[in-house]
């Protein structure tokens, strides 16, 4: 399966799980009187995901982005291009070549990660909240691979000097 099929597929399949469980979400909402992920129950469940089911998901998914960072950064390095987030947020290079360089390379694993967040917030709490998923999914992903990818643009520089 070509890398697109598999980003279609994998953004059906959340589109779907999301687009579903949305009603049970907004009746949790009306009888909680908010958001879920405005309240404190959302920060209270955190532990709950760490603990049950799919905690691996934890380790898993921010490994995968840290090793995407890693060989970006070095990428990033040899170009002789700027740290990652020094660059965007200086503006030291094109943000939108940075940011699609990095969509293109975390977004099945960042699809996935949502995903796995939906079905786990089923499991473990009853109800999946679209929203959180949206929020903790790419939290799991995004922060490590940018983080990463500028350290190793760093590291890269440090231990090679041209």
């Amino acid at each position: 399966m070509t890398s697109r099929r598999l980003t279609f597929a994998l953004l059906t399949l959340t589109l779907i799980v999301l687009f579903v469980s949305a009603p049970a979400a907004l009746r949790d909402d009306l009888a909680r009187g908010q958001i879920y992920v405005f309240t404190r129950d959302f920060v209270a469940d955190i532990p709950r995901r760490l603990a049950g089911p799919g905690r691996f998901r934890f380790i898993l998914q921010p490994a995968l982005a840290s090793i995407l960072g890693v060989r970006d950064g070095v990428r990033d390095a040899r170009a002789g291009r700027h740290p990652y987030l020094l660059a965007l947020l200086t503006g030291k290079g094109d943000r939108h070549e940075l940011l699609k360089s990095a969509m293109a390379a975390i977004v099945n694993i960042l699809l996935m990660g949502i995903l796995l967040d939906a079905v786990f917030q089923r499991v473990i709490l009853g109800v999946t909240h679209p929203g959180a998923a949206l929020v903790i999914g790419p939290v799991l992903i995004c922060a490590p691979y940018a983080v990463v990818r500028a350290l190793a643009n760093r590291g890269f520089r440090i231990l090679r000097p041209d």
